[in-house]
């Protein structure tokens, strides 16, 4: 009896493609189908498959995007029900930044996936950034790939004489501790910096804690003349100490300057918001100094994305804040005063005088 014939539909060839089917014949391992010895690929989710913008109806995005305020705030590009989120981002004017995800035509993938979409107003651009980094490390959307994992970091530790040490967050508290050097994802990213700075700045790997150094003899750097010879005597200690100072100096972290949680105020058409932080963690946004009693219970561990954000603005003044090291949250000078240009890092230009002070609304902001 001839064989039958087994009919396969490969994905990107419309073509019908036949072979014959042998009785107790094996099918491709995985799930694939194959002619002969040529592999037909694997079915892909519809998602995934690429997409020209123009083949999308966007007609019901736009029609949430043109409902967004020309405001601060957050956005979420939302799936299906239950699924995760797609993207979150931010931007001082919401409508017009959601739109030009619309426009996009390398997003086609990402529109495809995108049901609706929502917002959360702010009063400012930084309580927009605080608020996102929240939410993408809370809610993993599926396109933001950079900053949804909590990674265990570390940094280079150096009081100042012996060797470098790297240190984690889980071990010392970063937001308090001196010496404190870089941000690194893994104890191997701190060590190949601390490689490129020696390389850069002829630093002996051996006076590093990098390499083992026998008695009596030089690094192996040495030899090659990229070492400064310390370990042979031929600098001081000081002299190698003094240019490790130097390589480290761009790369120093800041302490928390305040000795309890601050308020950092921002306003928008007559509405205030007040973004409580404390060791770099931002605890959530109020709209009174009162408020925040109930934030100051929650635990503040050093927070990378927080301190990569509120460093700038809070060490060189260029932001109003209150004190709330106490529950009645004393008010402290802001932006632009005398008391506030003494914290500011040294060459920085003056900031712009805050503005009066006004009390905004108790509920949620103006026309949101």
């Amino acid at each position: 009896m001839p064989p039958s014939l087994v009919v396969v539909q490969s994905l990107d060839n419309p073509c019908t493609l036949t072979e014959p089917a042998h009785p107790g014949q094996a099918g491709p391992v995985g799930g694939g189908h194959t002619v002969g010895s040529m592999p037909l690929p694997r079915r892909r989710h519809t998602a995934f498959e690429p997409t020209a913008l123009h083949d999308l109806d966007l007609t019901a995005l736009r029609a949430c995007a043109d409902t967004l305020p020309a405001a601060p705030g957050v956005y979420i590009f939302h799936g299906q029900v239950g699924d995760l989120p797609v993207y979150i981002g931010k931007s001082v004017n919401l409508r017009q930044r959601v739109l030009s995800h619309l426009r996009a035509p390398d997003e086609a993938r990402m529109l495809r996936q995108t049901t609706h979409i929502s917002h959360i107003r702010t009063a400012g651009d930084i309580g927009a950034q605080l608020l996102e980094a929240r939410l993408i490390k809370q809610q993993h959307p599926l396109m933001n790939q950079k900053l949804r994992r909590n990674r265990q970091l570390c940094a280079l530790h150096w009081p100042g004489t012996g060797a470098p040490e790297v240190v984690q967050a889980r071990d010392i508290d970063f937001a308090t501790t001196a010496g404190l050097y870089g941000l690194y994802a893994s104890r191997h990213a701190a060590v190949e910096a601390l490689h490129s700075l020696a390389d850069e700045h002829r630093l002996c790997l051996g006076l590093l804690g990098l390499e083992r150094l026998s008695p009596g003899r030089p690094c192996f750097r040495a030899l090659l003349g990229r070492c400064g010879g310390c370990c042979r005597g031929d600098e001081p200690q000081q002299a190698h100490d003094s240019r490790l100072r130097q390589a480290l100096a761009g790369l120093q972290l800041a302490c928390w300057p305040h000795p309890g949680a601050v308020g950092l105020i921002e306003r928008w058409e007559g509405w205030q918001q007040i973004h409580v932080v404390r060791n770099w963690c931002y605890l959530g946004s109020v709209n009174a100094p009162e408020q925040a009693a109930s934030l100051l219970t929650v635990a503040a561990g050093f927070d990378a994305d927080g301190y990569r954000i509120l460093c700038r603005p809070m060490l060189e003044g260029t932001v109003e804040w209150v004190d709330l090291s106490n529950a009645a949250g004393s008010r402290r000078a802001g932006c632009g005063t005398p008391a506030r240009r003494s914290r500011r890092a040294a060459g920085a230009g003056d900031a712009p005088r805050a503005a009066a002070d006004r009390s905004g609304p108790a509920g949620a902001p103006p026309g949101g």
